[in-house]
């Protein structure tokens, strides 16, 4: 495993975060700069519990950071959310790329070279 390759949990929570439509929104309103988790929920048309812990799971994915400013909590979209999001995505392609190579080597291996040379000869 490389070094910078992302721990599976942490990409299990990435995606995890990511597969739900409101938590999509709340980071793409989060990312023009700080909202409070009120000013969300009213956005919203479910409890500010319900979006707080759309919140809570963004966070815990590293998708946003919150800071206490008095009473309100203020949500911003983290900026290297989606380079995280784009890694992750990319070792699975390179994971994939590799099997797809493999197999097309093992399936040229035992078409063999002989293959060719059979063609037109009657058994």
């Amino acid at each position: 495993m490389v070094v910078d390759e992302l721990a599976d949990e942490a990409v299990d929570r990435l995606f995890q975060a990511l597969a739900d439509a409101t938590r999509r929104d709340i980071l793409r309103r989060c990312v023009r700069g700080e909202l409070s988790v009120s000013r969300l929920a009213d956005v919203y048309p479910m409890s500010f519990a319900a979006v707080q812990k759309h919140v809570t799971v963004l966070e815990r994915a590293g998708l946003v950071t919150k800071r206490r400013r008095g009473r309100e909590q203020l949500v911003r979209t983290d900026p290297d959310a989606v380079g995280r999001a784009r890694q992750a995505l990319d070792e699975l392609e390179t994971a994939w790329r590799a099997r797809v190579d493999r197999m097309s080597g093992l399936l040229a291996d035992e078409a063999g070279p002989d293959e060719d040379s059979t063609k037109g000869q009657d058994t």
